[in-house]
């Protein structure tokens, strides 16, 4: 009897299996184990927020809770490198993160494209200075994001391809800010907190068309972390906290449970 094309395949898997003596979650942890991970990226990759920071690491901030380091604890890939750093930019990026890229990399995940939109100081205006300018502000960073963010991406994902010919390259977005209509009686207005929102979608939007276009991986977290948003009275995003750099970054829990879960899926 012929077997259809699927179980044919299927049978074939199994046979490879039993051939190598292995089975599939032992050749699953071994094709993790091959892999060569280098985590890029800004504060959101590099665990700012989530504490338990490296010191060796200094203002870069990378904490040991981070998605990377979660993704390496559970998967001993053969090499892992991790260069994200607190306040890094696009051209921070290709600059000083990409060393330890080569033509035997073959994992790579990055989020990066809030700093260079403006976020931290969008939220800053926000808190100090008030609904309209705040709107402003966010406004401000709305059209930098649509009208040249998208160049920025392409300048830093044409260098990590150049430099990772072979690497799957993984690209994590951003959480929505806020739940609207949630918890929060004091702080900024609805309106404000909106804007922030539409904002973190833009940014969305066009990561994902860049990073597809690349021929990249994306990572939508915003489901993730639906439930979990400021006002939301279970959230995993530090509103405005001491220190102040942690402020409006993702908390432990936000690193384990909104971002770590994607990467896991997608890599």
């Amino acid at each position: 009897m012929r077997l259809p094309r699927f179980a044919s395949v299927a049978a074939t898997v199994a046979a490879l299996f039993a051939l190598t003596g292995l089975s599939g979650g032992a050749a699953f942890a071994q094709q993790a184990a091959a892999e060569s991970y280098v985590a890029l990226g800004d504060s959101y990759s590099s665990g700012v927020g989530a504490g338990s920071y490296d010191p060796a690491s200094g203002n870069c901030k990378r904490s040991t809770r981070a998605y990377p380091e979660l993704w390496s604890d559970a998967n001993a890939p053969r090499s892992f490198h991790f260069t994200a750093c607190s306040g890094a930019r696009t051209p921070d990026v290709i600059n000083n993160q990409l060393g330890p890229l080569n033509s035997g990399t073959t994992l790579v995940s990055i989020s990066i494209g809030g700093n260079d939109a403006g976020f931290a100081d969008a939220m800053t205006t926000c808190v100090l200075q008030g609904e309209s300018a705040c709107v402003s502000r966010v406004n401000q960073a709305r059209a930098y994001i649509n009208n040249t963010l998208p160049g920025r991406l392409d300048a830093v994902y044409d260098a990590v391809r150049a430099k990772a010919p072979n690497a799957e390259i993984v690209v994590l977005g951003y959480p929505r800010m806020y739940k609207l209509n949630g918890s929060c009686v004091l702080g900024i207005s609805e309106r404000s907190r909106a804007a922030i929102n539409a904002a973190s979608d833009d940014l969305h939007n066009v990561t994902a068309k860049r990073a597809a276009d690349h021929g990249f991986t994306y990572g939508d977290v915003r489901g993730t972390f639906t439930g979990h948003e400021i006002c939301s009275g279970d959230s995993w995003l530090h509103s405005l906290t001491w220190p102040v750099s942690d402020s409006y970054h993702p908390t432990a829990a936000g690193q384990s449970g909104g971002y770590y879960p994607v990467m896991e899926r997608l890599a």
